[in-house]
Parts: structure tokens; sequence; C-alpha cells
């Protein structure tokens, strides 16, 4: 009996036991359980956190239905806003044509500051006022000669390579102009123009170095030439420095060069077809994008034309004088490229595109006057579809629109003669480059002051800052 009784507490113990460690697994499989819940719950909060954050970032750049642009037109009436606005563009328009940037980084600020435009009207004016300094700037120049050389001051080869994808490049920025806010571009702004001002300052600089030492070697070797007796001098200074400019104009018709005009003229017509055709179509409909798109091949065919015949060595650019230069596959590309991002940025902020094509044609190795000559021409394209462009989707007042171009016309015409005067009293065509770095740097400050000013201001009123919405826009 007592080993039986033994037994049973041995059994009794060991179940006990046994109850013991299922109730402590049991336990450790619930608390196993609890922290795993815990975990996916911080887990999944964390992913909800994500979530969000980039559900806000959509909210912000894109909400269906929602618009931040609202025109604002002032009434036209005579008061200080415009005889400061008179002035500033007049000034403007005068430094613009002289360095072949248009002004519109001056005319833009102008325009939204002073006036009292909002910033999208205030770009399409902007465009109205290049396409009247730029025509100006171009009837003044064709009467013109090449500083050095038995030609026309613009040069018609440079003109085609860059014309057509400028004026294909302003078409995609006049559609990102509608679609982006303000602010998006701001930053790229800044840094672009003072990339570009700089780089145009220290070129400034190069050339008036160059200009000084050829002007000193050319008065040094006039004074050996002159004889002690004060007869005439055996020696005249050779039309070979870059401020020399011819005394006599030609007559306007010879300087006109008639086969590669028509090419740019027909870039121009196309373009001006598509734009009309797609006035009568369904905005954002398949016939839309295919009219809209045969843009690229009008301009693609001209400059195809151009980049081949250069690469083949059947023409050249004149302009660079006795210098060849080898042209590669990538050059050209890169050329291009500069020719479409120029107009995109020109057409999403209302400028010319000429802020790129001005220091790039001096690193080119283009003498400044047709650098500036041949930019402000192939402005005058660009700038005019443009207008056309913004004028059928009515985003200026014609009345203000005509008054400024009056202002930009007459100021370009000034500046031109101007600064013509001024270089042959000095001698230094180096005059052209600090005007275009000065253009650009200004342009630079104003812009990105205004951009920022009113990226705070809307932050600060919580407004809608992202994307248009380009069909329910148009």
């Amino acid at each position: 009996m007592a080993r039986i009784q033994v037994n049973r507490r041995g059994l009794a113990i060991m179940a006990r036991m046994v109850f013991l460690i299922l109730v402590m697994m049991s336990n450790m499989g619930i608390a196993e359980r609890i922290l795993k819940d815990k975990w996916n719950q911080e887990v999944f909060k964390e992913k909800e956190k994500t979530q969000g954050f980039l559900v806000k970032i959509a909210d912000f750049l894109w909400e269906g239905g929602k618009s931040a642009y609202e025109p604002v037109w002032p009434e036209m009436e005579f008061g200080w806003k415009i005889v400061v606005g008179t002035i500033v563009g007049f000034l403007g328009a005068a430094l613009g044509s002289v360095g072949g940037v248009g002004g519109g980084g001056i005319f833009v600020p102008m325009l939204t500051l002073i006036i009292g435009f909002d910033p999208k009207s205030s770009t399409a004016i902007s465009k109205c006022m290049i396409m009247g300094a730029a025509g100006s700037t171009v009837y003044y120049n064709l009467r013109l000669r090449h500083p050095t050389l038995e030609m026309p001051l613009i040069d018609y080869d440079l003109a085609l390579l860059f014309q057509p994808m400028l004026m294909l490049g302003i078409s995609i920025g006049i559609t990102l102009n509608v679609m982006f806010a303000d602010w998006m571009v701001t930053v790229l702004l800044i840094i672009l123009f003072i990339g570009t001002s700089t780089k145009a300052l220290f070129k400034g600089i190069d050339t008036w170095k160059k200009e000084t030492m050829m002007k000193k070697e050319a008065a040094k070797l006039e004074a050996e030439s002159n004889p002690a007796d004060g007869a005439a001098p055996a020696y005249k200074p050779l039309p070979s420095g870059p401020g020399t400019l011819p005394e006599d104009d030609v007559p306007l018709l010879q300087n006109i060069y008639w086969k590669e005009l028509s090419l740019l003229l027909y870039v121009w017509i196309g373009f001006l077809i598509v734009q009309i055709i797609k006035e009568y179509l369904p905005t954002c409909s398949i016939m839309y994008w295919i009219v809209n798109s045969l843009q690229i091949p009008i301009a693609a065919t001209v400059t195809l034309f151009e980049a081949i015949c250069l690469y083949k060595g059947t023409r050249v650019i004149a302009s660079k004088g006795k210098e060849v230069t080898n042209w590669k596959i990538y050059q050209i590309l890169l050329y291009c490229s500069c020719g479409i991002i120029a107009g995109m940025v020109g057409g999403l902020l209302g400028l010319g595109g000429g802020f790129i094509l001005g220091p790039l044609f001096l690193e080119l190795g283009i003498p400044p006057q047709v650098a500036s000559a041949t930019s402000t021409f192939a402005l005058a394209f660009s700038s005019s579809m443009s207008v056309v462009q913004y004028y059928l989707l009515n985003r200026f007042p014609v009345p203000y629109a005509a008054y400024f171009v009056l202002v930009a016309t007459i100021a370009a015409f000034t500046g031109q003669h101007v600064v013509r005067k001024i270089i042959a009293f000095l001698g230094r065509a180096s005059i052209i480059i600090f005007i275009l770095a000065l253009t650009i740097f200004v342009s630079a400050i104003s812009l990105g002051g205004v951009g920022i000013a009113d990226m705070v201001e809307k932050l600060a009123n919580e407004e809608y800052m992202g994307f248009e919405n380009l069909c329910e826009l148009s």
C-alpha cells in the first residue's frame, strides 16, 4: 500500500510538472503572439506613415479639378505704374537686344511687380515684347556686315542649326507653362542663369584682354611704320580686331540669303499651320496629339539637313573665319539639345532662349556681334510663334501687349544704334558680352526673387501649388 501511495504521489507530481510546462509554453506562445502583433502594428504604422507622406506629396502636386491659375489683368490707365513699367521695359529691351537675350528676364518681373499682371500673363506679354525687340533688331542687323569678313552680320548656317530646335523647345515650354506651377522652376532658373552669366562674364574678361593686346600691337606697328618726316604712314591697322566695324551699311537685300531664309520660314509656317489646326480639334484627343507631334518632323528635317552638311563639310559656319571646325556627331547632338532646352525654358518662363544661345555661340568662337545678331535672328522666329500660341490660349490682353511691343521695338533699335557707336568709339566688342552677362544676372536676381516671394506667399496661404490639368485648362 505504501508503494502504491508513493507511485500515486509521483504521478501527481509529474502531472503537476507537465501542467506547469504546458502553462508556461502557452504563456510563451501568447507572449510571442503579443510581441508579433505589436511588431506588425509598428510595421503597419510605419507603412501607413510612408504611404501617407507619398499621398500628401501626390495631393500637393496633383489634385483633380484644382487649379491655382486665375488671370489678373489690370485696367490700362495712365499712371505711375505705366510710366515706371515703360522705363524698365525700355532699358530691358535695349540691353536684351544688344546682348541677344531678348530681355524677358527683366520684362516678366516688371509686368508682375509693377504693372500687376499674374505670372503666367506676364510670361505671355513678355513674349510679345521680345518679338517686338527681336524684329526691330533683326531689321537693324540685316543692313550690317560681318566685322572682319565679307558676309552678312547674321550667320544663316548657325541659325539653320539652332532655330528649328529652339522653336520646337518653345512649343514644349508653352505647354509646360500651362501645366507647371510657377515655383517649380525657380531653383533651376537661378542656378541656370547665374551659371550662364558667370560663364559669359569670364568670356567677356578674356575677350577684353585679347582686345587690349591687339590694340597695343596695332599701336606699336603703327608707331614703327610712321616715318620721322611726317609723311603718310606705310601701315594701316588690319580689320581683324574684334572691335572693328565696317563704316558703311549695305542694302538690306544684299545681306539676305534667300535659300536659308526660305527654310527658316518653312519651319515657322509649318508650326503656324499646326497651331491653327489644333484649335479645331478636341483638346487631348488622339488627333490633337498626332497633329501636335507633327512639329517634330518639321523642325527635325531642317536641322538634320544642316547637321549632315556640317558633318560632311559641304557647309561651314563661315562667321568663324579661317578656323575650320570638324563637327562630330556628339557635338551636333549636344548643340541641338541645347537649342531645345533653351526653347523649353524660354517658353516656360517667357524668355527668349538667347540666354543659352548667346553664351553657347561665344563658346563656339563666334564674334560677339555675330553671336548677338544671330541669336536675335533666331528669337524673332521663335518669339513670334510663341505669341501666336499664347494668343490662341487667350493668355494676354491685346491693348497692353500692343503698347509694350511698341516700347520694346523703339528701345531695341535705340539700344543697337547707341551701343554700335560706343563699340566703334572704344574699339571693344567685348562690351556686348558684358551687357549679355549683366542682363542674364539681373534676370536671375529679379525672376528668382519673384519666384521665391510667390512661393512663400502661397505656402503661407496654403494654396494649391501643384500641376495644372492641360486638358481642363485648354
